[in-house]
């Protein structure tokens, strides 16, 4: 299979019959390559979404967002930190979201994560993000009683609602230039608990480890749930949804870095193109620039004084 299929087998283009079942975690979609040929793959695609990324910046109409959602140890830090490693820093802004702050309380449910949305010429990546107002929350009411919400308005349609408000957010997101793509890493429960006990008997993992992570596990029923019902409301074409199978994580990384780079280059990129005008000051420039750095002055067809490529051996930056 070409990598750059790997995005569209695992979107989720027809929310209304979407069943997670349908989806195994620990599908490869076919591949049966080692570590080092994955780590070749992952390494082109990143290349290119370096480059896009570069084009995105000097461009500075689009912004995109990655949004990361996943049960524990199902890989989003590995993810994240594997996909975006030859970003610029400078054009990447990573925000992870954990238990709300009572100042974040005091707002509505979307307004921690508006101010942190990436402005144009940027990629922001969300590790947990507004989801987990109809995932956790969902899961633990007794969490939504503190959000001080009036009480008329916590009704029977409120995560109806919140679906609607999601949809509403990100639809407007879109129309005013920023790329969403959501990824779910579908992690099973045998694997979640293969890693966790990797955690625990690995002394240099242990702070990785919380007794909350176990406790969650007695919900995973729910969370299922409340996953399948999430993508299957929020999944749009303005803002799909992909459900990564995440058991093999050289995988999940490949298909994460295939959605950012199809996505991306779905934005016709381009580096920005100067007027007439600019050339010409360009070309002024250069002139003087020229006779001051005489490899360059001197240069013709892009030989040195001597007829000789490249700079002098006893040059140095």
């Amino acid at each position: 299979m070409k990598l750059e299929s790997l995005a569209h087998r695992f979107r989720i283009d027809k929310p209304s019959s979407f069943k997670l079942s349908d989806i195994d975690p620990c599908d490869t979609a076919g591949l049966d390559i080692d570590k080092d040929e994955a780590k070749a793959m992952l390494k082109e695609s990143i290349e290119r979404l370096t480059q896009l990324q570069e084009m995105l910046y000097a461009q500075d109409r689009w912004a995109v967002l990655g949004i990361f959602q996943a049960m524990d140890a199902a890989g989003k830090d590995g993810a994240i930190k594997h996909v975006m490693s030859g970003v610029n820093p400078q054009g990447c802004q990573v925000y992870s979201f954990k238990t709300p702050t009572s100042h974040e309380l005091d707002h509505d449910f979307l307004w921690r994560t508006t101010i942190a949305m990436p402005e144009r010429g940027r990629i922001g990546i969300f590790n947990r993000s507004y989801y987990e107002e109809v995932l956790v929350v969902r899961v633990h009411p007794d969490i939504l009683a503190k959000e001080k919400l009036p009480k008329k308005l916590v009704g029977k349609d409120i995560w109806k609602e919140r679906f609607e408000d999601i949809r509403a957010f990100e639809r407007y997101q879109a129309r005013n230039g920023t790329l969403i793509m959501k990824f779910f890493l579908h992690v099973s429960k045998e694997e979640q608990a293969r890693r966790f006990l990797e955690r625990i008997d690995d002394p240099s993992k242990n702070w990785k480890f919380s007794q909350d992570d176990l406790a969650e596990r007695a919900y995973w029923d729910d969370y299922m749930r409340c996953y399948e019902e999430a993508i299957r409301e929020t999944s749009r074409p303005e803002a799909p949804w992909f459900v990564v199978p995440a058991d093999r994580k050289w995988f999940a990384r490949l298909v994460v870095a295939s959605a950012m780079v199809d996505g991306m280059e779905s934005l016709a990129l381009h580096y920005p193109e100067v007027d007439a005008a600019t050339r010409a000051g360009l070309k002024d420039a250069r002139a003087v620039l020229a006779p001051q750095v005489p490899e360059v002055g001197n240069t013709g067809n892009g030989k040195n004084g001597n007829g000789k490529n490249g700079h002098p051996k006893d040059r140095k930056d």
